[in-house]
């Protein structure tokens, strides 16, 4: 055989393999093997289920840990070198893609904190919760670095699969089967029409790869434009449906309302992130000479999820669905952004790419510490949504009152919030790029807005007639909520990050700035 190798070898074409630069990927790396420990530990040791409980912890923060650590090295090795590629081009390590990442690291690891206490109470398998969050988050900041259509379908695929597991993962209750189910039936037919799109878009272009869609359109004129235009618009669909965006956010209610609530908190954070990280880099880079065709596409579906995000949500009288058409909404904010991306840059002016980026941190630690206030007052059965289950909890739970109070005011925009400034960034942004109108259908938005977040905080200060006369009839008192420790120090460092956002955003601000910059070339 040796001998058979040495004669065929000159004849034989050389293998070309791809340079890996395997600290790049670290990351991503650190969360996979961190999720598999997980599953070998879950599979082979059985006697001992709370000594697999505790490893497991400690294996997920290890292996979180682990990545943010890798993370802060390569965002100072992009301020070096500005950005790069690696896997033959398939994979960009850029601003752009560290920024994204460290939004779905943190919202993994403020999941796992509120899934905690919430396993615990449900009684529910923690290894199995852990490692479906470790590879569902792997699979978003795969898609957070891809630089290939490929490689962003394929880790749609891997985080979305963990996602319809994890949505229907409390087998006792029929809402959270039925979530799972839904999830699973439109996002397959989402990820279908995004496949579609890659077809038509290498059809066009004649590759799949971000970097050679951007050369190729730069370098040809296309005489008919109906192939790449379908293109757009099946991609613009497929993670339009990610980002919970009308009219494809038909799912978004159903599905955060029945999956289980530390499931629903990460999703409404991570998923954004991850899918509007692809938006940005597939629009507002490949696709930028063709601004003119997909941007007032983009318009629309701003506008559309603006108006359904916040008219929708006034009329809900379930708080998680309430949340989960705000995240509608919000969703639209950041389409105003990706609208206006890279136009009005120059100067102090803040580009729209930016400020959706900021945008998306600081939704993140609203959403998550709303939803993580709900977690905390629900009980066994992930039952008590109702508005009316909040009436007078301020006079019984000031502090949770309180908690829910500030998320509430920032995803309303209230000064001194992150919310505020948020909103402000996208304003200023499309109002730098000339978009007065979408602007101020931004603005009237936020006011409606505020009616939606305003009634659940005045239901929350506003007296409960039937405890207190429960209570003056001798009746036993209502118990206390207790709030876990996981779920306690989730609540508190998202509370500490909305005002700290509001009160000095200029540091993260730069950081989003510098991120739009840093682009791998």
């Amino acid at each position: 055989m040796t001998a058979w190798l040495a004669v065929a070898a000159p004849i034989l074409p050389p293998i070309a393999t791809p340079r890996v630069d395997w600290p790049t990927v670290a990351p991503v790396v650190a969360m996979f093997g961190a999720a598999l420990a997980i599953v070998l530990l879950r599979a082979l040791v059985r006697h001992s289920r709370r000594l697999v409980d505790t490893t497991s912890v400690v294996l997920a923060f290890a292996g979180m840990a682990t990545a943010a650590g890798f993370l802060f090295y390569q965002w100072h090795l992009v301020r070096e070198t500005g950005g790069y590629q690696t896997f033959a081009g398939a994979v960009a390590v850029d601003g752009l893609a560290v920024f994204v990442q460290a939004i779905v690291l943190g919202a993994c690891a403020l999941g796992v904190l509120l899934g905690l206490g919430y396993v615990r109470r449900e009684a529910l398998e923690l290894p199995e919760l852990l490692a479906l969050l470790l590879l569902c988050t792997t699979g978003m900041m795969v898609m957070a670095q891809a630089n290939d259509l490929v490689v962003v379908f394929v880790a749609l695929e891997v985080f979305s699969i963990a996602l319809y597991v994890l949505s229907a993962f409390d087998l006792r209750r029929a809402e959270s089967q039925e979530a799972g189910l839904k999830y699973f039936v439109l996002g397959a037919f989402s990820s279908a029409i995004f496949l579609y799109g890659i077809a038509l878009t290498y059809g066009a272009t004649g590759t799949t790869s971000l970097t050679g869609i951007a050369t190729f359109l730069a370098g040809n004129t296309l005489t008919h434009t109906g192939l790449l235009l379908a293109g757009f618009a099946l991609l613009l669909v497929g993670l339009g449906f990610k980002v919970a965006a009308a009219p494809f956010h038909m799912w978004t209610p159903d599905v955060y309302e029945g999956a289980p609530t530390p499931i629903t908190a990460f999703m409404s954070a991570a998923t954004k992130a991850a899918a509007f990280g692809a938006l940005l880099r597939i629009f507002a880079g490949s696709f930028q000479l063709y601004v003119s065709d997909w941007r007032p596409v983009v318009f629309g579906l701003a506008v559309a999820s603006l108006v359904v995000g916040t008219v929708a949500a006034a009329v809900q009288t379930d708080v998680k669905r309430m949340l989960a058409y705000s995240s509608i909404g919000h969703a639209g904010f950041v389409l105003i952004g990706l609208q206006v991306a890279n136009a009005g840059a120059s100067g102090n002016r803040l580009p729209g790419t930016a400020a959706a980026l900021f945008y998306l941190l600081v939704y993140a630690v609203m959403a998550i510490g709303a939803f993580g206030v709900v977690q905390v007052m629900t009980q066994r059965g992930d039952t008590h949504h109702a508005l009316s289950d909040y009436r007078g909890l301020a006079r019984t739970e000031p502090a949770i009152a309180g908690l829910l109070t500030l998320f509430l005011l920032a995803q309303t925009g209230v000064p001194l919030t992150g919310g505020f400034v948020a909103k402000l960034a996208v304003f200023r942004s499309a109002v730098d790029a000339g978009q007065y109108q979408l602007a101020l259908i931004g603005m009237l938005a936020a006011v409606i807005s505020a009616f939606v977040y305003l009634r659940l905080v005045i239901t929350m200060y506003a007296p409960n007639s039937d405890a207190e006369n429960a209570a003056a009839e001798g009746a036993e008192p209502a118990p206390r909520v207790r709030i876990d420790p996981g779920a306690g120090i989730a609540l508190f460092l998202t509370a500490a990050a909305v005002l700290v956002l509001g009160v000095m955003p200029n540091w993260t601000l730069d950081i989003a700035h510098q991120a739009t910059q840093l682009l791998a070339k």
